[in-house]
């Protein structure tokens, strides 16, 4: 690689870096070309990718962003994997993969400045999606209305009962 192509390289992984809301480590070591683009494709479904570059330019183009943290984790066969959306999707992708492919060794992420491990990052992928978190909040906000309605209508609908039982009562 020509020392323009590494320019270019290092500028582009440091946009992505600048961009990414979260970024794992991962080595790929023992992974077909096949099984790579597998990942890509779910990676892509959640608003991710994933980028394969020599470990110097990694160095490199982490300078300068909230991914800098991660440079000691770049040694071997190193993968990225970038979300620009939220985290919870791209950690799913990244387990499932890794359950189905055990080649593919998360080692560390990056999220809010700070470094997680593999094992925090198994545990993020167990949360709810955004999605999901928001249609829980929906419910639960749902349900107040509804309780307190119910709750006034008792009172009126235990009269009409107690009248209803009177008269029937009184029929009989």
């Amino acid at each position: 690689m020509n020392r323009d192509t590494k320019v270019t390289k290092v500028s582009a992984l440091n946009e992505t870096f600048s961009n990414a809301k979260f970024a794992v480590v991962a080595d790929y070591r023992g992974l077909k070309v096949t099984e790579i683009e597998k990942l890509r494709g779910a990676l892509r479904e959640q608003n991710g990718q994933i980028q394969i570059a020599k470990n110097t330019l990694l160095k490199l183009a982490v300078k300068g962003t909230d991914y800098e943290i991660l440079s000691e984790e770049f040694t071997g066969t190193t993968a990225i994997a970038f979300s620009f959306e939220e985290p919870v999707g791209t950690a799913k992708a990244l387990a499932e993969f890794a359950k189905e492919f055990e080649a593919l060794q998360i080692r560390a992420a990056g999220l809010d400045g700070k470094v997680l491990t593999a094992k925090e990052v198994l545990s993020l992928s167990k949360l709810p999606s955004k999605e999901q978190l928001l249609g829980q909040l929906c419910g639960v906000l749902a349900a107040v209305p509804t309780k307190l309605v119910r709750t006034l209508n008792a009172g009126p609908s235990n009269l009409v009962y107690a009248l209803q039982a009177i008269k029937d009562q009184k029929e009989n």
